[in-house]
């Protein structure tokens, strides 16, 4: 199978595991990877295996637009908001791992379909690629769920400068994401940077009041629902419930790393870099059967 040319923004911890991920994919490969430190980690590797790269960010793009036909941005919110309207111009399609919540938000065990329909889409969060499914799942039983809450907590050593500097991105974001899959208005998301040694593996925890739950329909909804995330992200697993105690429903899921570029405990990274590849794989997919007509 020919495979479709890739392209990266941003040469931090996000932006080398796509590379790594790309680099063992039967129907990607990556034609430019792109930041802006010369000193990079990640741009030495890129070198290394006779990837192209640059130092000019978005710029790169700009001048050889040739490079991919599709490109992932893996910078900050603040930052893809520029390179959102340039890569618009370049006609390239954009899967944006910030919380910059520009494009339509993507889950895709949820809505991998529509996704792949437009020129751009936004992976909301970490937390939110982790959470979202499981209200999403418990919803789809429960639809008066009266309130729900996520709290994800990520190891602090995982946590790169990319993911400190958005912060009140990832609350507002996560927690936009749980209302509009879960269609419960009244939502909360909360992170936390855990500093323990050694580091911990990333867990989720989702709280849902619900009145009367049926807890048997529930468990099954959401054990569906990890089981088909497991697909693309083979480190998610529930490790709590769901169980109902005082009122409330409580599952906890853990996500833990393929160590393709970071360690294990890295499971918060490596599931917005799963969902990622899924998608542009099956762009490129699409774009092979019907001939570059997307």
């Amino acid at each position: 199978m020919k495979k479709v040319k890739v392209g990266i923004i941003g040469t931090g911890n996000i932006g080398t595991d796509l590379l790594m991920k790309i680099q063992r994919s039967e129907i990607l490969e990556c034609g430019m990877f792109a930041g802006r430190n010369s000193h990079s980690r990640g741009i030495k590797m890129a070198e290394d295996i006779g990837i192209k790269t640059s130092i000019e960010s978005i710029h790169a793009f700009e001048e050889d637009p040739s490079c991919c036909d599709i490109v992932f941005d893996a910078t900050s919110a603040s930052t893809h908001v520029h390179n959102a309207k340039i890569l618009k111009k370049l006609g390239k399609f954009v899967i944006d791992l910030t919380p910059a919540k520009i494009a339509p938000m993507c889950v895709p065990v949820i809505n991998l379909d529509r996704c792949i329909e437009g020129d751009s889409v936004n992976l909301i969060t970490c937390g939110g690629q982790a959470t979202v499914p499981i209200a999403y799942a418990i919803s789809r039983i429960h639809p008066e769920t009266k309130y729900i809450e996520i709290v994800a907590s990520i190891a602090s050593k995982s946590a790169g400068a990319g993911t400190r500097a958005n912060i009140d991105e990832f609350t507002q974001t996560t927690r936009d994401a749980l209302r509009q899959f879960s269609e419960i208005e009244n939502t909360k998301a909360i992170i936390t940077l855990n500093p323990a040694e050694p580091p911990t593996i990333m867990r989720n925890t989702v709280y849902a009041i619900i009145d009367n739950p049926n807890m048997d329909k529930i468990s099954k909804s959401i054990h569906e629902m990890a089981t088909r995330i497991k697909e693309y992200v083979p480190g998610y697993r529930v490790v709590l419930g769901p169980i109902y105690e005082n009122g409330r429903v409580t599952t906890t899921v853990e996500v833990v790393g393929l160590g393709d570029y970071l360690p294990a405990y890295s499971g918060n990274l490596d599931i917005i870099t799963c969902a990622a590849i899924k998608i542009a794989e099956e762009y490129a997919i699409k774009k092979i059967v019907c001939g570059g007509n997307v």
